[in-house]
């Protein structure tokens, strides 16, 4: 049974509307060879701390993490209950600054990030960031792109910046969409990325990027995987946002292929 691999929930949102809904998924995921869980602040039923818990005692699973919205965050004393009751230690919001933000306001946000992740380091909890590609769009790029410097981007702010309390949650895919290389970025954040997100990316032949199953896209596993080895990574959470696959099947092939390269 799978320990280091865990499904997203995202990427089954549409069958974990009601609490009833979400024990069925853990069920059938279990029953794919699944172990554990990442429950996802969207697309996930509302529900209790002790009823998720009992849920995921009955079809034998655990959560490894979860992606919760900064406002929940920042009741400390309560998300920290609520993990607490799950079994789980790892947390992360979504991103931020999606639409573009100015440079002023993400300096303002990691230093009050910092500052939130400092009090989750002082309990069971940790802090995390996870990436989509914005964060590589380097700053001024509509304003004066003749004097951008390409280095200049939210992420290597996050990086510069970003307190070591705050875990990264690297995601493969997105951080290849923005033109970075996955395997690099997982090593610059060594000792900081007790999870990450595994998700494939191909294109189409109009250009367009496309999520795909691991495996069955163009990403360098064997250097990625090799990194996050190297970096201390312990769990690799499957994410399928959207696709052409239903999404069982999706996380079945990508279950399968990660399990073959020697993960469990």
């Amino acid at each position: 049974m799978s320990t280091q691999i865990a499904a997203q929930m995202y990427t089954l949102r549409d069958h974990c509307e009601t609490p009833s809904d979400i024990a069925a998924t853990l069920t059938k995921l279990k029953g794919m060879g699944f172990g554990a869980i990442q429950a996802s602040a969207a697309g996930f039923a509302t529900i209790e701390a002790g009823e998720l818990k009992k849920i995921l005692d009955d079809t034998g699973m655990v959560c490894c993490a979860t992606h919760v919205s900064l406002d929940k965050l920042e009741d400390v004393e309560a998300s920290v209950a609520y993990h607490e009751t799950i079994g789980c230690g790892l947390t992360a919001i979504g991103g931020t600054g999606w639409g573009g933000m100015p440079k002023a306001e993400w300096a303002a946000f990691i230093e009050k990030y910092n500052a939130l992740a400092k009090r989750y380091a002082e309990t069971s909890l940790r802090l995390g960031y996870h990436n989509h590609s914005h964060e590589f769009s380097p700053f001024g790029l509509e304003d004066a792109p003749a004097k951008i410097d390409p280095k200049e981007t939210p992420y290597a702010m996050l990086e510069k910046d970003g307190d070591d309390a705050v875990w990264m949650e690297v995601d493969t895919y997105w951080v290849a969409h923005g033109g970075g290389d996955p395997a690099d970025w997982i090593k610059r954040f060594t000792g900081r990325v007790p999870a990450i997100h595994v998700k494939d990316i191909t294109v189409t032949p109009t250009r367009e990027h496309k999520i795909c199953e691991v495996g069955l896209g163009n990403l360098n596993w064997p250097a990625i995987l090799a990194a996050a080895k190297g970096a201390g990574t312990e769990w690799y959470i499957i994410e399928r946002d959207q696709g052409d696959l239903d999404p069982f099947e999706s996380l079945k092939i990508s279950l399968e292929n990660l399990k073959s390269w020697g993960l469990e």
